[in-house]
């Protein structure tokens, strides 16, 4: 695996079972203790690793991780609440120029992450089968994605960025 996908590309499925949908939700619900793990005892320096040339720091990593997942959320109760939304799109290499990505301190992103994601999970563990068949269309791909799709996109999207992080630290020795 490279150092841009060290957990493989993300390949949506064209079905869930029960268990796996149980498992992605599983994986969602982890993904705040483990970033917090891997990133609360850093040094600053440290947060300044790249994962790979070109790549993210740790701090930016961490950073997109809460932007990327509240859009997410978001996301879901538009889909939730209209028929097949058209969803808004964002520039995350722009939104990673802005003045918060520059916070060293990591804490109040990984509370909200924290708190975002125990909120997400209740949503998630909701959805019935009708709700998991809903969808939206996302704009920059022009492609249509159900919701147990991006459930199982942002199970593999945590995982990915936690991968990121230990292969910037693991690099470092």
């Amino acid at each position: 695996m490279s150092n841009r996908y060290p957990i493989g590309e993300f390949s949506a499925p064209a079905y869930y079972t029960p268990k796996e949908l149980s498992e992605w939700i599983d994986s969602i619900e982890a993904f705040p203790l483990k970033m917090r793990s891997l990133v609360q005892d850093l040094s600053d320096d440290q947060k300044e690793l790249r994962y790979r040339e070109g790549g993210w720091t740790i701090r930016e990593v961490v950073h997109h991780c809460a932007d990327s997942h509240l859009n997410s959320q978001i996301r879901f109760k538009w889909t939730l609440t209209e028929d097949k939304p058209t969803i808004k799109a964002y520039f995350e290499d722009r939104w990673a120029t802005l003045a918060d990505y520059n916070e060293t301190d990591l804490e109040p992103t990984i509370k909200l992450i924290e708190a975002l994601h125990a909120k997400w999970v209740i949503l998630l563990n909701s959805l019935n089968e009708e709700q998991l068949q809903r969808s939206f269309i996302h704009p920059e791909h022009g492609m249509e994605f159900k919701l147990f799709q991006v459930v199982a996109n942002y199970a593999w999207h945590g995982e990915h960025h936690l991968a990121h992080v230990r292969v910037a630290l693991q690099a470092s020795g």
